[in-house]
């Protein structure tokens, strides 16, 4: 568990710091056009930090990590947004700078996507081999607990 929080803690200072850099760089350059950079704070934020803390809940609720299978995940899943926010990175950053990247960008870019999806799947059949396809005779035969009576009147 310790390992995918630490995970989510780099991907929040590397989103802070990605924001950061998108801000000062077009502001030195005096840019207002478009560019990668405005969005690759979100996508570290929100498909790294928010993503993992998603998963340790998860680990917490199922102990995914207790198959070979999330180690697969893990690895194929951070490769993928790695290559994914290290090719935007450059190709905003070329943007702002007023120069074009090459069309290896795209391809590189395609393939951390890939790896993305690919990790994405490995999660969803690690997840389904955790959770139990039928409930236990004992949680479908237990009565619901009783409500407590409520005292805040109104």
């Amino acid at each position: 568990m310790r390992k995918i929080l630490d995970t989510a803690h780099i991907y929040m200072i590397v989103g802070l710091v990605s924001g950061l850099y998108y801000r000062d760089i077009t502001k030195a350059e005096d840019f207002t056009g478009d560019t990668r950079l405005a969005v690759v704070h979100t996508h570290v934020l929100a498909l790294g930090m928010m993503f993992f803390l998603i998963v340790l809940a998860l680990e917490k609720l199922f102990a995914l990590t207790a198959l070979p299978l999330f180690r697969w995940f893990f690895w194929t899943y951070n490769a993928g947004l790695m290559l994914t926010v290290g090719t935007m990175t450059p190709h905003g950053t070329l943007t702002v700078l007023g120069r074009s990247s090459g069309a290896a960008t795209a391809g590189v870019a395609g393939l951390g996507h890939i790896l993305l999806t690919v990790g994405l799947v490995l999660l969803f059949i690690t997840l389904g081999k955790r959770i139990p396809a039928t409930r236990t005779a004992d949680a479908t035969t237990a009565a619901p607990a009783p409500v407590a009576a409520s005292t805040d009147e109104r």
